[in-house]
């Protein structure tokens, strides 16, 4: 069932939201969680990072073989779903190749083939979207990078923390959103109550209630932990400053002057047309996940979209389209301590397999049941967009290797 989103206006919002969110008297410590499905959302970038040094190690070496063809990366769609994924769409664009293919079904327990132009949840993808919109208001004047956040939602955040630090992750802000999931699961280990929850609304305030409930990691711009809450919290900083929706505001600014025709900022539980459901991998099968409310992410994680439509974003960011390269360039160079990623302003870096000591540009996203990564390089001529579906809920293990897809689709771009 559709459950959609009721919205009030940017002012009533804030003034709901200030007096809920706590400042924490004293840093926490962060806790290892004991459910698999909520994974490190980084793991996926540390495993897709090592891929890409493995295909730069392997293009670079004494006995470098010819770039992939367009045969040999239809069949390792086919060897990653004969390994275990669900379904896959996967593109590759280069001056000299385009190439897309599909693989697998689009939901777990049904046959109807998936198709290579098939949306799906990109999910931390959608940072890049809300990063570009940050640094169209540095540009415009509106903010600075050294802004306190304070400033724009007082008492939200500790004194310190900046738009920079929520950009680049060194807020010290937690991880989220399972802490507020939970809050309405009875018993964790119960699939059904689990499906529910993912399925039902929950507001920015809420968000942010539980951001400062949990307590600050660290004191800003001392270290490096990924947070969606800190996105939430830049979305609603765009909303209030801007009187817009960040739904039109992405739309507006990002998807229509990149040509993302076939993206969307949902604000309903509903897929609309052809899509690659989520599916997870629970007590030894493969269930379906659909209606997943984008609200459990906000800006941190609720676009949907195309192998295609992300190439396009990352051709235009990247290619001063959408920024001015000056903008550009403040964005993707990674911040002191942030390894595996190498992290900037809703971007990281990966090694080039094609030219050694540089860079393809990007993000990947991790939603409950699928996931997807888009890289290019920085001259936007050579692109790499995945996005798969398939997740463990029962443990941490890998149910398949990325690497017999991915690898190629990186060699096929040299």
């Amino acid at each position: 069932m559709s459950r959609k989103i009721l919205r009030t206006g940017t002012a009533a919002l804030a003034a709901v939201l200030l007096p809920l969110a706590a400042i924490p008297a004293a840093y926490a410590d962060p806790a290892p969680d004991p459910s698999a499905g909520w994974q490190d959302p980084t793991a996926l970038t540390r495993e897709a990072t090592a891929i890409a040094e493995k295909a730069a190690a392997k293009q670079q070496g004494a006995r470098a073989k010819a770039a992939p063809s367009a045969a040999d990366l239809d069949a390792a769609v086919d060897a990653l779903i004969a390994d275990g994924a669900v379904g896959v769409t996967a593109r590759v664009e280069t001056p000299d190749l385009e190439w897309s293919g599909a693989g697998g079904v689009r939901e777990a327990g049904k046959a109807k083939p998936v198709k290579d132009g098939d949306r799906f949840h990109i999910a931390s993808n959608t940072k890049t979207l809300i990063a570009t919109l940050v640094m169209q208001e540095v540009e415009r004047g509106t903010w600075t990078l050294e802004t306190p956040a304070n400033d724009v939602l007082p008492g939200i955040f500790p004194d310190g923390v900046t738009i920079r630090h929520l950009l680049n992750h060194t807020s010290g802000a937690p991880r989220g959103p399972e802490e507020l999931i939970y809050e309405r699961i009875e018993d964790p280990t119960s699939w059904d109550q689990t499906i529910d929850a993912l399925g039902q609304y929950y507001s920015e305030t809420e968000h942010l209630a539980v951001m400062g409930e949990t307590g600050w990691l660290f004191e800003p711009g001392t270290d490096f932990s990924y947070s969606n809450y800190g996105y939430v919290g830049l979305g609603v900083m765009l909303e209030k400053e801007t009187g817009e929706r960040v739904e039109d505001l992405v739309r507006q600014r990002v998807l229509e002057p990149a040509g993302m025709r076939q993206s969307a900022y949902p604000t309903d539980a509903r897929n609309r047309g052809p899509f690659l459901e989520d599916a997870g991998y629970y007590e030894g099968e493969w269930r379906p996940m659909t209606d997943l409310h984008p609200s459990i992410f906000h800006a941190a994680g609720a676009a949907t979209s195309t192998t295609e439509d992300l190439a396009d974003l990352n051709e235009s960011l990247l290619t001063g389209e959408l920024l001015s390269p000056a903008s550009v360039e403040k964005m993707l160079p990674p911040i002191a301590g942030s390894t595996d990623p190498d992290y900037g302003f809703g971007i990281y870096r990966v090694a080039d397999p094609c030219n050694e000591g540089e860079y393809l540009y990007g993000h990947d996203g991790a939603h409950m049941g699928a996931q997807s990564i888009s890289w290019g390089s920085p001259d936007g001529a050579r692109q790499v967009t995945l996005g798969w579906t398939g997740r463990n809920w029962d443990s941490t293990d890998e149910l398949y290797d990325l690497g017999l897809l991915l690898e190629p689709m990186l060699l096929a771009t040299c």
